[in-house]
């Protein structure tokens, strides 16, 4: 044991999981835990470390849509940088066509668009694949176009301006919760 202790409902919050899956889990031994009575504590290293063993070696593909070139050059060689696979569009509706031809592990999109605004592709994007996952990136969180991005399902809301760690952040919150419900 070498790390800070989480008890269930912070692990589950930290995995994106309800503490029932989680007790559960750790009950079967699928996710590392140490039984202290009748409860359960989690090593914060040791579920960082099974977390990326669930995950090393799978290259994830990305779809970043943005209309600002620079916007997407950073996220894409953020990404390439991990070891990703990184498709980018400047254009809605480009994106729209990939996405019907290809899926992906994560979608970045811009909010504001030239061409079509992100509620509309995020909306459009739920039909082609009502399981996407999506992290919307704007620099109008408070917009109406993002109330109407909301009535599409969940998403993850990256604010501009941002860094290399929000971009990270955002794959990694991703990538526990899809490892955890592997």
């Amino acid at each position: 044991m070498s790390g800070k202790l989480l008890n269930t409902n912070e692990i589950a919050e930290y995995l994106n999981l309800e503490a029932v899956t989680v007790r559960r889990k750790a009950a079967k031994g699928e996710i590392p835990a140490i039984r202290v009575g009748k409860r359960f504590r989690f090593d914060k290293d040791q579920i960082d470390s099974w977390l990326s063993r669930r995950t090393s070696g799978t290259s994830k593909h990305f779809l970043v849509i943005d209309d600002e070139p620079a916007i997407g050059q950073l996220i894409r060689d953020t990404l390439e940088m991990h070891g990703h696979q990184v498709a980018t569009t400047l254009s809605s509706l480009e994106a729209l066509e990939i996405l019907s031809q290809k899926r992906f592990d994560l979608i970045f999109l811009d909010l504001v668009m030239s061409d079509l605004d992100g509620s509309e592709v995020f909306k459009r994007i739920r039909q082609i694949d009502s399981d996407a996952k999506v992290v919307i990136v704007t620099g109008y969180p408070d917009s109406d176009v993002m109330k109407r991005a909301m009535e599409y399902g969940p998403f993850l809301v990256i604010k501009k301006p941002f860094t290399i760690s929000d971009i990270l952040e955002a794959v990694r919150g991703f990538s526990r919760s899809m490892a955890a419900k592997g």
